[in-house]
């Protein structure tokens, strides 16, 4: 096994809430405020390829929390939403395969 030069830390939240953001200058976007159960943080993703925002309401997902905060059209984006490339290349969510403790972390 490799080791990576990287340490990067990935926690499980949860989706308070979901919004499309049409004013990011990439499609597809959305705006994600998450509960990380200590703390909430915003998301900028790209998702409406594969979701709806409304959708994502509710739903677990992995967030990469320690790699500093961007903006975005002027939205604070503190995490990156942990995805996949679909066959068209569009992201598509890593997510436990039941719910578990928010905050928790990724090993």
């Amino acid at each position: 096994m490799v080791e990576s030069p990287f340490d990067v830390t990935i926690e499980v939240g949860e989706v308070l809430e979901a919004e499309p953001f049409p004013e990011a200058e990439k499609p597809e976007m959305t705006k994600l405020w998450i509960d990380l159960g200590d703390e909430e943080i915003q998301s900028a993703a790209q998702l409406d390829y594969h979701y709806d925002a409304a959708d994502l309401e509710d739903r677990q997902v992995l967030c990469a929390t320690n790699l500093g905060s961007v903006r975005i059209a002027g939205f604070k984006s503190e995490a990156l939403t942990v995805g996949v490339p679909s066959e068209e290349g569009y992201p598509v969510l890593v997510s436990p395969d039941e719910d578990v403790p928010l905050g928790g972390l990724v090993y």
